[in-house]
């Protein structure tokens, strides 16, 4: 039959159970018979001998049985006082005693500055890290905002260009168109020409140019462009920029450039170049007679 593990280990513990109280009564029974406890009294020990009285003399015998006189009580013997501790004689100190070292003023001054020195530089170390930092954080704004300007000032060149080709492109097709027109004027007035009297004279003229004319359509150019302008902060009122124009009959526009004497900086040499694309078509009607296709205009910078 096999034993299983609860049989186990109730026989274990029923055997430690067991020992347990074994061991219990063994100690009772120790203390059970101990000895009583022994009483100290003062003075020597006793010492006796037990002697048969038999085997005593005659005479000592008649001694012990003899009527014994009372004996005065002795004293017991009185413990000796215990001996009170005495100090041991000092003996004379032959060598001076070693003189108890005192720190130096002098020294702890230097370490108290030394300390406040390095505290002095820690502190400058870190409010100069800090300047670095803001320093930093600040050449990191500033590039950003050049970068921004940068990326601007090209967004606005690209426009500008893009204006400028597809100005040139439609100029292209109206002086295209213009041509054919041109031509076929050219056709009919030689037909013309070959009808009519061979003899006959031009009217009497001075072959001039009419000032007044051309200063209006100066004015006119001016005000045109100035519409369409948008004045950067870094072109100063007043400030004159000459502008080479090329046109065709009607205003359109086919090409313009800055002089190089013109005192703009870049951004307001491309802003004034926008505003002539954006003017077109130029003036032309009433001004025929002073019409140029290649025109020259003094730009000067106005408010609107």
């Amino acid at each position: 039959m096999r034993e299983r593990g609860d049989d186990t280990a109730l026989a274990v513990l029923l055997a430690l159970g067991l020992h347990v109280l074994l061991f219990a009564l063994v100690v009772l029974g120790l203390w059970w018979n101990r000895p009583p406890p022994q009483v100290s009294a003062a003075g020597s020990p006793v010492h006796a001998d037990i002697v048969d009285a038999n085997a005593l003399s005659r005479a000592t015998q008649r001694a012990l049985l003899a009527p014994k006189t009372v004996e005065p009580t002795l004293t017991p013997p009185q413990p000796a006082p215990e001996p009170q501790p005495q100090q041991a004689p000092v003996p004379q100190q032959v060598k001076a005693q070693e003189p108890i070292p005192v720190p130096d003023q002098v020294e702890q001054e230097k370490v108290d500055r030394d300390a406040l020195a390095a505290d002095a530089r820690a502190r400058e170390q870190e409010e100069k890290h800090r300047q670095q930092q803001i320093d930093l954080t600040e050449q990191r704004e500033r590039q950003a905002e050049a970068e921004q300007k940068q990326k601007q000032l090209q967004q606005q060149l690209a426009e500008i260009r893009k204006q400028r080709e597809k100005a040139a492109k439609e100029a292209n097709l109206a002086e295209q168109k213009l041509q054919q027109i041109a031509d076929a004027r050219a056709r009919n007035a030689a037909q013309a020409a070959a009808q009519a009297d061979a003899s006959a004279s031009a009217p009497p003229g001075n072959n001039g140019v009419d000032t007044g004319l051309l200063a209006r359509y100066q004015a006119a150019l001016q005000d045109a462009i100035l519409r369409n302008w948008v004045r950067p902060d870094s072109v100063a009122l007043g400030q004159r920029c000459k502008l080479n124009i090329r046109q065709i009959p009607g205003g359109q526009v086919i090409d313009v450039q800055v002089d190089s004497s013109c005192p703009y900086d870049e951004l307001g040499k491309r802003s004034v170049e926008a505003a002539v694309l954006k003017a077109q078509p130029l003036p032309y009607a009433g001004f025929e007679p002073v019409f140029s296709r290649n025109l020259t205009v003094n730009f000067e910078a106005q408010d609107r």
